[in-house]
């Protein structure tokens, strides 16, 4: 179970990243077309959190149902 509570720690954390990730994207787009040149950066970093978001949401399902 203390895997489990690690995971559901982890999973909250990174969604807490995603989602400022996400509205640093938002926020960007409002101020185009300044700091352009940011747009893949800034949008690379989003990926990378949603995706890793996505599979700790996955490791956490699978131990959830162990």
């Amino acid at each position: 179970m203390a895997d489990v509570d690690a995971l559901k720690a982890e999973v909250k954390k990174l969604s807490a990243r995603a989602m400022n990730l996400k509205m640093n994207l938002h926020d960007l787009s409002e101020e185009l077309p300044i700091n352009w040149q940011t747009i893949p950066e800034l949008a690379q970093q989003a990926f990378e959190a949603f995706r890793d978001l996505e599979a700790k949401r996955a490791e956490l399902k699978q131990a959830e149902q162990a």
